[in-house]
């Protein structure tokens, strides 16, 4: 698979086609909008959807980390995605995942769900911060709309692009680059996407899940 490496800020990030960003000077790995426990939350409320999706988002994790080597995982909001995410399925699986990666930082950037939820276990051995969190030049947030100190890498929007010819069209979800913030797409299973406009200054890189590509 193929990421796309931007320069910010005088740091590289890699922009990667399974919807995450890895900074490699600090070997983090940035999450935006993961959403454990939507599914579960859905169907608390008798709306029949699939399960496994808690298990679809760790296992993918579990990929990104083993390939670039990631020491440390920044999750830029909503974690959970509601109340009913504090399900004992749900819990069990992330707790399962934990014991595995028992050296692995975790860092969570308290998003507009989270609130709602409520923080996850402690046992997850999670360092819970609020938005915007400074590191180096960059500030981590939830809302892409905050005055920060730093250049934002932020989620919230769950952000994806229409590509279209005169017969068919295709949203992909996508990355927004501006000149002071980047819009992360959302990592999890089951999260949906909202198309976005391209404001001036912003550049766009789809990802086909295979590969990230810049859209001129």
């Amino acid at each position: 698979m193929t990421g796309s490496v931007v320069e910010i800020a005088g740091e590289r990030l890699l922009l990667l086609p399974e919807k995450a960003v890895f900074w490699p000077a600090q070997k983090m790995l940035i999450i935006a909008d993961i959403h454990f426990g939507k599914a579960a939350s859905f169907r608390a409320q008798g709306i029949p959807v699939p399960r496994g999706t808690t298990t679809e988002n760790l296992v993918g994790l579990d990929a990104l980390i083993d390939l670039h080597g990631a020491e440390h995982v920044v999750f830029l909001g909503d974690f959970l995605h509601a109340r009913a995410a504090h399900a004992s399925s749900t819990q069990q699986a992330m707790l399962a995942w934990r014991e595995r990666r028992r050296d692995l930082r975790l860092t969570l950037v308290r998003g507009n769900h989270d609130k709602h939820a409520g923080d996850p276990t402690a046992a997850l051995g999670i360092e819970l911060v609020d938005e915007p969190h400074a590191v180096g030049p960059f500030a981590f947030c939830h809302h892409p709309d905050l005055e920060t100190g730093g250049y934002a890498l932020a989620g919230h929007v769950h952000p994806a692009w229409v590509l279209a010819t005169r017969f068919d069209s295709l949203r992909l979800p996508c990355f927004v680059v501006g000149k002071g913030r980047m819009i992360l797409p959302s990592f999890g299973s089951f999260t949906g996407g909202h198309v976005v406009t391209r404001e001036p200054g912003d550049a766009i890189f789809v990802t086909s899940g295979e590969a990230v590509h810049s859209v001129r």
